[in-house]
């Protein structure tokens, strides 16, 4: 309505000019020479009025003629580029749906349709790297990165294929020139760390490792690699900072500052640390100075006042006591251990070594030892360094696992079960475990221990 109303009022509108137009009359003389043209100006208006109109069409018909090859031009290009579009999101669905051949095949019409453009380059290496191509991805990768657009890229995918194939010194290489590309990115930042944990450069990953990374290990085992003694020795002091109860960043620490003269900070770390996670390894440097076992029972109860009651510390307080003569308290810790239930190997072979300094060589003192020995058979082993991935046992703490080469992996733990008794022949007894063969042999207890054992079995 609103449109036929408006119609109206140009219509109305054009009428009222075209009578305007007639009352106001006139006449309009052209004069050339002897030729003489007049007319009314109404009749003049309307001539000039058409003039332009067929002019402007003529004009018009002509620059639509000129730009008839250029519209061919723009229409044909349109449908190649709808074209390549659609070999671009076939290629991605053929990458998703992990057809390999069927992508390379689109990501080749896709570049004949519009060219070797950043984004058909990436899709045909990717296409090449699913189809196990990797010399012809490696080849558009190389593309890529010579482009200024698409360098990054380019860079990108050939350190992907470095740090697969283990070449390190071609990824440190490419990871530099793409630090320089694309600084802060946080892909290559972690790529960065990725590649410093397996070159071993301790000190390089320390500093990529984000905030949530426990970071004591890694400050620690940059420490080993720092030749200046003086970062060397900031290193262990953040590893030991990082985590109190970490024990060999804070063996580090202690040996660290005792060698600078502060042997009261030292046994002040050692003590933090044993409060936070006790560990064996703790007690001998922190009993050190003291040469006469009654007051390396003192020193014992310092270092573990904190928990005392944690099954280190019993073990600890146990073997110190055994070794000073005190078997009453040594007895008493141990049975405490044992009725806590968090008794582990080590305490039965102690309360069978205890029997023997209590009562000597007498029958009740074998029978009692070859009991504490059964259970110490069945108990679980002592903890130890071990490797989380494959299980094996370390000789101490390392970045590296030695038997797999796992970073990362060495922790301080307990076997998650006990080896069971094995029969063995002993003594012309075959009802003898292998544990209690094994444990006298070694010289852990007389071998008379395990003998009393045999017989008591």
């Amino acid at each position: 309505m609103r449109r036929a109303i408006t119609i109206l009022l140009l219509l109305g509108l054009g009428v009222a000019l075209a009578l305007w137009l007639a009352e106001v009359g006139g006449t309009v003389e052209i004069k050339v020479g002897d030729a003489w043209i007049g007319t009314s100006f109404p009749v003049a208006l309307l001539i000039l009025v058409l003039a332009f109109l067929v002019l402007h069409g003529v004009l018009s018909g002509i620059s639509a003629l000129r730009r008839w090859p250029e519209r061919i031009r723009a229409r044909r290009a349109a449908r190649r580029r709808a074209d390549g579009d659609a070999a671009v999101t076939r290629v991605l669905v053929a990458l998703a749906a992990g057809t390999a051949d069927a992508a390379r095949l689109e990501v080749r019409k896709a570049r004949n349709l519009l060219g070797d453009t950043p984004q058909t380059l990436l899709l045909a290496a990717e296409a090449e790297r699913a189809s196990g191509r990797e010399e012809a991805a490696a080849e558009v990768f190389r593309a890529l990165a010579s482009r200024e657009d698409s360098r990054f890229l380019g860079l990108r995918g050939l350190l992907r294929q470095a740090m697969q194939k283990g070449d390190w010194d071609a990824a440190l290489a490419l990871a530099k020139e793409a630090e320089a590309v694309q600084p802060g990115a946080s892909w290559l930042r972690e790529e960065r760390e990725q590649l410093a944990v397996q070159t071993r450069n301790w000190r390089e990953a320390l500093a990529l490792a984000p905030p949530e990374t426990p970071k004591a290990a890694l400050a620690l085992a940059a420490a080993t690699q720092e030749p200046d003694p003086a970062k060397a020795a900031e290193l262990e002091r953040q590893a030991f900072q990082a985590d109190h109860g970490f024990a060999p960043a804070a063996l580090a620490h202690a040996r660290r500052l005792e060698a600078a003269g502060s042997p009261r900070r030292a046994r002040s770390v050692l003590e933090e640390a044993w409060a936070a996670r006790p560990h064996p390894d703790l007690a001998e440097p922190y009993m050190a100075g003291e040469a006469d076992p009654l007051m390396r029972v003192k020193s014992v109860e310092a270092l573990i006042r904190r928990n005392p009651n944690d099954p280190e510390s019993r073990v600890l307080l146990a073997r110190t006591a055994l070794r000073a003569g005190l078997t009453g308290r040594a007895r008493s810790t141990l049975e405490a251990l044992v009725s806590s239930g968090a008794a582990d190997r080590r305490a039965y072979l102690l309360l069978a070594e205890l029997e023997e300094a209590e009562h000597g060589e007498t029958a009740e003192a074998r029978a009692a030892q070859a009991r504490w020995l059964r259970e110490a058979a069945s108990a679980p082993p002592e903890p130890g360094w071990r490797c989380g991935h494959c299980g094996a046992d370390q000789p101490g703490w390392a970045p590296v696992c030695s038997a797999c080469d796992t970073v990362g992996q060495v922790n301080w733990t307990a076997a998650t079960q006990p080896p069971p008794p094995r029969v063995a022949v002993a003594h012309g007894r075959p009802d003898a475990t292998v544990e209690s063969v094994a444990l006298g042999r070694a010289g852990v207890y007389p071998a008379r221990a395990w003998t009393a054992d045999i017989a008591q079995r």
